[in-house]
């Protein structure tokens, strides 16, 4: 284990706070807010790109480590069924673009990892937290509508159930919005 990851895996075991000026997370039904970051191939991804679309945007701390990498693996293993029942996946952490990279790289991610090193997106979604002078996104899922609105927020979400959480509310999101 690299030194800096060993380090924030320490850090991780303490409890967390909030960093400075995070504002709560959006309510459901309150517009998502927009972002503009680079994805694992320094290509650039906005929300705007997913109007019309359902979204699961789920916010994790660290690239490579454990709970991260469950929580990856899980969504790449479901992601047929998430596509299927007609959303588009989209992990964010403070990590840059070559940490991405590296992380999609060796766990076959299919779908965007978004580098959010200025922590703008995290902060904006409210999930923006620290320990130990580490910034980080805390372990949270928004689903965003086709209108770009939040349907619904997971918070500090168990890395490996949280895709069949969103799986089942996708349905439910759904039909109540065809109503």
């Amino acid at each position: 284990m690299r030194w800096s990851a060993a380090l924030f895996a320490v850090a991780f075991a303490l409890p967390a706070i909030a960093a400075d000026d995070v504002p709560a997370p959006p309510r459901p039904g309150a517009t998502a807010p927009r972002f503009s970051l680079q994805d694992q191939d320094g290509r650039w991804r906005s929300l705007d790109e997913y109007t019309g679309h359902w979204v699961v945007l789920y916010f994790y701390p660290k690239d490579g480590t454990p709970g991260c990498t469950k929580e990856v693996c899980a969504f790449r293993d479901h992601i047929d069924k998430v596509r299927a029942a007609g959303a588009q996946v989209i992990g964010v952490s403070v990590d840059d673009v070559a940490s991405h990279a590296k992380f999609a790289k060796e766990q076959h991610v299919p779908f965007p990892l978004l580098a959010d090193n200025e922590q703008t997106t995290a902060r904006a979604y409210g999930v923006l937290t620290s320990k130990l002078g580490f910034h980080y996104a805390r372990r949270d899922t928004f689903i965003i509508d086709p209108q770009g609105k939040v349907a619904k927020h997971y918070q500090d979400v168990d890395p490996e159930k949280n895709v069949g959480q969103v799986l089942a509310d996708l349905e439910s999101l759904k039909a109540a919005a065809a109503k």
